[in-house]
């Protein structure tokens, strides 16, 4: 890292600046990164949280979601055909409710489905247990949980100091392996060690404060919203290799590693442009460490003057509001949407089947067994993570079904929840985008696993 010719003198900071950085950071570092053991699982506070949300309002979360995702379809067609005032002159409210044509229609398509699947209405492909109901059932009410409690307290990592800290110090990691600010560490801690949702929440409220360029909001969105060790778990489970859980997760840590570095060089995410949201193009987060410090204490001189900056607790209490606010509102329909129809699809078409028919060579030159079964379930997992290792379940391979496994989480982007996540939120991706970042990493993380199944069977 070079060092700059000016030196940056050592701030003289109050006692008070000291605990507006170090107690509103312990707290942050608890809640989103402490590794905690409950119910027999490793998973982090804020998951626990949500858990806690989902245990006690079990009978109602799902009715709670259904009004949440009509009523921002009924706001949304008020706010086009009426353009009233309250929201039209709140930026806030306006771009809750006054999406763009294309999001509207999505809006609108996640609102029927979400009606048909909890009145079991309509045609039954949209609303049977294994397209919309599984949506609706079982991934909204997890999400709606993590984004009430994720979007009120992330300001605990975003505004006190603890990301110039974090970014400090990682910098001289995360920039020559990964072309990334250091501050993108704590994205991939709060994905492994919680959910990959509360990943691209923070990544996108980042990218939106200016903290990221296009190409990092990208790449961090699409290659560090890791998936936690606790559905890593029930992956394994579902393939009958539980005995096997830690070489599974350290082959999808070594492939995952591999992707991360390699996949963000290579088209879309090499074409992104490193402008910030706001069109800027200068780097307006100076990493390299000034003359006087060293990384340590120039982490800490930026902590404080990022906490020195803090005037209204109130106000920073009324951002996390509006992240929750605005993940609940703005998501939910779109993950009801896409999420839906990707499952119809793999659910009632052979489209998946086909796409994965070039993977048989593949799949054959790494002497993988049962390759033609095996290749069903290569591209599936782009419609649902889950999807794989249900259908690798009837594989007698003990081995092809670990790397089925395996590859399913590191493939990542799904759309049933991170594909439709990211869509949904400001980082700057693409569906069709997605789609080629999904083969790009099944290519590059199949080897990596194919070679350690082969060490381990």
């Amino acid at each position: 890292m070079k060092m700059q010719d000016q030196a940056v003198a050592p701030a003289k900071n109050t006692l008070n600046t000291w605990l507006m950085f170090i107690i509103p950071s312990l707290i942050g570092v608890f809640l989103f990164m402490a590794p905690i053991n409950f119910n027999g699982d490793i998973t982090i506070p804020i998951a626990i949280l949500a858990k806690t949300i989902q245990s006690h309002f079990e009978n109602s979360l799902t009715s709670i979601v259904t009004a949440v995702i009509s009523f921002t379809a009924i706001m949304s067609i008020i706010t086009k055909l009426f353009k009233p005032g309250f929201i039209t002159r709140n930026s806030f409210l306006n771009g809750l409710m006054n999406p763009s044509p294309m999001w509207f229609v999505v809006q609108q398509l996640g609102a029927i489905f979400v009606v048909m699947a909890y009145f079991n209405i309509g045609p039954v492909i949209f609303r049977n247990d294994a397209t919309g109901g599984l949506v609706l059932n079982d991934l909204l009410p997890v999400l709606f949980s993590v984004f009430i409690f994720a979007g009120l307290l992330l300001p605990l990592l975003l505004n006190f100091g603890l990301l110039e800290f974090f970014g400090t110090l990682f910098t001289r990691i995360m920039r020559p392996i990964f072309g990334l600010p250091g501050r993108s560490s704590v994205n991939c801690i709060a994905s492994w060690l919680g959910d990959g949702s509360v990943g691209v929440l923070l990544t996108s409220k980042q990218y939106e404060s200016g903290m990221y360029t296009q190409r990092e909001a990208a790449i961090i969105g699409t290659t560090f919203s890791a998936v936690s060790i606790t559905f890593s778990l029930v992956v394994i489970a579902q393939v009958n290799l539980e005995r096997m859980f830690v070489p599974f997760y350290l082959t999808v840590c070594l492939a995952g590693l591999v992707a991360a570095i390699i996949v963000p060089r290579l088209p879309p995410l090499s074409r992104k442009k490193d402008v910030y949201i706001d069109g800027t193009k200068e780097s307006k987060h100076n990493e390299s460490v000034p003359q006087g410090h060293n990384v340590l204490s120039y982490g800490l001189h930026q902590a404080l003057k990022k906490a020195a900056e803090v005037k209204s607790i109130p106000a920073i209490a009324l951002d996390g509001v509006k992240n929750a606010v605005d993940m609940v509102f703005g998501v939910l329909p779109v993950v009801m949407a896409i999420g839906t129809i990707a499952l119809v699809i793999a659910e009632n078409t052979p489209l998946f089947d086909y796409l994965g028919m070039p993977f048989i060579p593949f799949l054959e030159l790494l002497h993988i067994p049962e390759a033609e079964a095996a290749s069903k379930t290569i591209v599936v997992g782009f419609a649902d993570m889950f999807l794989p290792s249900i259908l690798a379940s009837t594989i007698q391979s003990d081995m092809t079904r670990f790397i089925i496994a395996a590859m399913s989480v590191t493939q990542l982007i799904y759309m049933s929840e991170i594909g439709a996540l990211l869509i949904g939120s400001k980082v700057p991706v693409k569906a069709w985008e997605l789609f080629v970042i999904f083969i790009l990493r099944t290519l590059v993380t199949l080897p990596v696993i194919a070679g350690m199944a082969h060490l381990l069977f």
